[in-house]
């Protein structure tokens, strides 16, 4: 049974409302049908867009003490700066030793820096790895004197200039003329493996 376009048009006529809300159903599935895929990605721009908002409005309320907190960051980083050492210069890095042994009453047997293979590798024309914003310099150090003299001087390389790591020490009696002391010894060795903290 068909019915002809008179028909409808007289359906249509009799009932505008039921016509209208097909027409808005109809409207809105195609609306629905035709632009659902475009869902998952506004809703992906969407949390892009609050998570930028968030970083935004943490950045507004941060950036009120930056001047401040820059300045204290700059300080600090020159106070750094002052107590780092330089491997290529090797007379200020023994210095600092001497200076500790003539502070300590203490005498140096050995004194050395050690490279820990950066200059072979420039020499090659490769650069080392793992070089950041600073680099360990390496000494070799051996030192005479009393226990007490000896532990100032551990302490006075802990809290002096420059930072330290200590990697070995060792005590060991003194060797005399005559060969190692028997009984208490009045005078120790101490061997050290340390780091300076320096720049590359």
């Amino acid at each position: 049974m068909a019915i002809s376009n008179e028909q409808l048009l007289a359906a249509v006529k009799k009932n505008p409302i039921a016509t209208a809300c097909i027409v808005v159903v109809l409207g809105v599935a195609a609306g629905i049908y035709l632009r659902g895929d475009l869902k998952p990605q506004a809703e992906v721009e969407l949390e892009e867009l609050a998570k930028q908002g968030r970083r935004m409005s943490t950045n507004i309320k941060n950036s009120a003490q930056l001047d401040e907190q820059l300045a204290t960051v700059s300080a600090a980083n020159q106070e750094i700066s002052k107590r780092l050492v330089r491997s290529s210069e090797l007379a200020v890095n023994l210095r600092h030793f001497y200076e500790l042994e003539a502070a300590t009453a203490t005498k140096l047997i050995d004194l050395r820096q050690v490279d820990n293979g950066g200059a072979r590798l420039r020499e090659r024309g490769e650069a080392p790895k793992n070089v950041g914003a600073f680099q360990p310099v390496n000494f070799a150090v051996a030192v005479m004197g009393s226990y007490s003299q000896l532990i100032e001087f551990l302490q006075r390389l802990e809290r002096g200039d420059h930072f330290c790591r200590i990697k070995s020490a060792s005590f060991s009696p003194a060797v005399s003329d005559g060969g190692p002391t028997l009984g208490r010894p009045d005078k120790l060795t101490l061997v050290l493996d340390l780091e300076l903290l320096g720049t590359p």
